[in-house]
C-alpha cells in the first residue's frame, strides 16, 4: 500500500515590526448600553492583551492570564483606577476649554512603542485627543510637546518647561516599553508552541463540497491531505493556503469535491500532521458540521439544546459591542491645556488637571 502526504510548508508569516500600545477612552454624557464611561485596552500586534471596563482589569489571552496572577496584576489594576479618576477631571476641563456644554464628549489617550525584532529599531508614540480630533502629541525623539489646536498652547508651554517629567517619559519609552514588548512576546510564544490543530469537517449543506479545516495551530509548518480507502486521493481535492489567525496561530483547509453517494460508499479520511503528531477525521454524516445539521450543546440540568448557529449570532453581537468600546484606531489624544504630569509606573505616565497652569 502506497501512503504519502503532501508537505505544505510556508515559513512563519508575520510582520517583524511589533506594536505595543494602550488606549484609554473617557466618555462624558449618556453612553450606549453596555459601553462604559471609562475603558482601556492594551494590544500587542493588534491583539488584545487586557481590557479594563471601569471596574476590573480582564486578561484577554491565555498567556496573559499567567501574568494576571500576583502583585503585578494588582498594580496594573490600581494604576487604571487612578487613571480613571484623572480622566474624569480631564474631560471636564477640556469641555470648559472648548466652551462645550455637558453633552456627550470623548477624551482619549494612545501611547506605546514599535519594535523591529530584526533590526532592533524602535519607535514611540504618545498622543491625546478630544472628540475625535488630535490635541497634543509628545515627540519622544525631540523631547517636546506639540498641539494641533490653540486651546492646547498653554499646556504645551507648561509641559515643555517641565524637563524632569520629560526625562521620566523618555526613560520609560527608551528603557521600559520595548522591554515589555519582548517580555510579552516570550509569554505568547510559550503559549503558542503548545497549540495543536483543531480539525473539523465542514459543509454548507448536504450537496456542498466538504471542507477539512485545521485551525489554531503553531508554528505554521503543517501537512494536510485526503485519503480514500487508505491511499492518498489527489483528484477532486483543492488545497488552500495557510492563513494567520488574529491570535498568532494559523489555519488551512483542504476541500473535497465528491458527491455524497460516492463518499458514503468509500472511506474518506482527512489527515493533518503537525509537529510529528497526526490527527484524522473520518468523513461520515455524524462528523460533518453543517448549517443544516448544527451540533447541539446539551445543558445537563434540563437537557435544553442550543444550536451552534444561535451561539455564533451571540458571539457576533459581542464582537460588535467590543469594537465600539475599544476602537483603537481612533485619532489619539495627548495632554490638554491645564494638564500636569504627576506620576509614573512601568505602564507609563498619567495626567491630572490643574487649572492654575
Amino acid at each position: 500500500m502506497n501512503f504519502f502526504i503532501f508537505w505544505i510548508y510556508i515559513p512563519l508569516v508575520h510582520s517583524e515590526l511589533h506594536t505595543f500600545m494602550t488606549t484609554y477612552t473617557e466618555i462624558n454624557g449618556q453612553t450606549t448600553a453596555g459601553i462604559p464611561e471609562i475603558s482601556s485596552v492594551t494590544t500587542l500586534d493588534g491583539q488584545q492583551t487586557d481590557y479594563y471596563n471601569g471596574k476590573i482589569l480582564i486578561p484577554r489571552q491565555d498567556w496573559m492570564k499567567r501574568f494576571a496572577f500576583g502583585h503585578r496584576w494588582k498594580e496594573y489594576t490600581e494604576f487604571r483606577e487612578r487613571v480613571q479618576q484623572t480622566n474624569k477631571l480631564n474631560i471636564r476641563f477640556l469641555m470648559d476649554q472648548f466652551s462645550h456644554s455637558y453633552s456627550v464628549h470623548t477624551y482619549q489617550r494612545f501611547y506605546g512603542c514599535d519594535w523591529d525584532d530584526e533590526t532592533g529599531h524602535s519607535n514611540y508614540f504618545d498622543e491625546h485627543g478630544y472628540d475625535g480630533e488630535d490635541f497634543i502629541t509628545f515627540d519622544v525623539e525631540n523631547s517636546r510637546y506639540y498641539t494641533a489646536v490653540p486651546q492646547g498652547s498653554e499646556t504645551v508651554d507648561s509641559w515643555n518647561n517641565d524637563r524632569a517629567q520629560i526625562k521620566k517619559l523618555r526613560r520609560y519609552y527608551r528603557d521600559e516599553c520595548v522591554g515589555w514588548v519582548k517580555y510579552f512576546l516570550d509569554l505568547k510564544k510559550v503559549d503558542l508552541n503548545r497549540r495543536a490543530p483543531e480539525v473539523s469537517l465542514l459543509q454548507k449543506d448536504s450537496s456542498s463540497l466538504v471542507v477539512c479545516h485545521a485551525t489554531s495551530f503553531y508554528p505554521s509548518a503543517v501537512t494536510i491531505a485526503w485519503l480514500r480507502n487508505g491511499e492518498q486521493h489527489h483528484e477532486d481535492v483543492y488545497l488552500g493556503k495557510i492563513f494567520p489567525n488574529e491570535d498568532g496561530t494559523f489555519q488551512i483547509s483542504a476541500i473535497l469535491d465528491v458527491s455524497p453517494h460516492i463518499w458514503k460508499k468509500n472511506r474518506y479520511v482527512c489527515v493533518v500532521e503537525h509537529k510529528g503528531k497526526i490527527m484524522q477525521k473520518i468523513l461520515t454524516d455524524n462528523e460533518i458540521i453543517s448549517n443544516n445539521r448544527p451540533k447541539k450543546i446539551t445543558k445537563p440540568d434540563n437537557k435544553v439544546t442550543i444550536p451552534l448557529s444561535v451561539i455564533y449570532v451571540f458571539i457576533v453581537i459581542l464582537i460588535v459591542l467590543l469594537v465600539l468600546v475599544i476602537h483603537t484606531k481612533f485619532h489619539v489624544w495627548k495632554k490638554i491645556k491645564g494638564f500636569r504630569q504627576v506620576s509614573q509606573t512601568d505602564d507609563g505616565v498619567y495626567m491630572y488637571i490643574n487649572k492654575g497652569l
